[in-house]
């Protein structure tokens, strides 16, 4: 019986760029769930134009209606950011009205984050845009596609859970590497 064969690629030569017609970009995870993500944040901003709002900001309003008060470092931690963007969103959300700021009585270093009674009713006021945003995303799937895909993509964001924070310790130790060259 005749082994199947292996297809093998070749290997680029130093200096060389590898050719990428044996894997297309379109073809890529990453590439695609990029791709994906533009698809979304169009639509999002499509069907949410009116309240003014990206979606990492609608996602920190949902964080803070759900949770209640919530100090900054948990905040980015259940929207998956680093701290450098929560803190930019905060204090866009902040200065709209659209939640407070204070200091927390247990630690003094922490900053705790709520809604204000106009973040609430924007959260309210724009949920069936948002929820028409997430439809439209998935539009072209039925409905076993659908749950299939978000389990899917529950499965792979659970198993790289602590991806995201190798990357922000890898960030942020180049930062630390680069102020002390300088």
């Amino acid at each position: 019986m005749a082994k199947p064969s292996k297809r093998r690629t070749k290997k680029s030569e130093p200096g060389q760029v590898p050719k990428s017609a044996d894997w297309p970009l379109s073809t890529r995870p990453g590439f695609l769930v990029r791709r994906l993500h533009q698809i979304h944040i169009s639509l999002f901003m499509e069907a949410c134009a009116e309240f003014r709002i990206t979606p990492l900001q609608y996602s920190v309003l949902s964080i803070l209606a759900a949770s209640g008060p919530t100090d900054q470092t948990k905040l980015a931690a259940a929207v998956a950011l680093d701290r450098t963007t929560t803190t930019g969103i905060v204090k866009r959300l902040h200065a709209r009205g659209l939640m407070r700021r204070m200091t927390s009585e247990k630690d003094r270093r922490a900053q705790l984050c709520s809604l204000t009674a106009a973040g609430k009713t924007l959260l309210m006021c724009m949920e069936s845009s948002a929820r028409k945003a997430h439809e439209d995303t998935l539009a072209p799937l039925s409905g076993p596609e659908r749950t299939m895909l978000l389990r899917l993509l529950l499965r792979l964001v659970s198993t790289h859970a602590d991806r995201a924070q190798q990357s922000d310790a890898i960030f942020l130790g180049k930062l630390r590497l680069r102020s002390n060259q300088s």
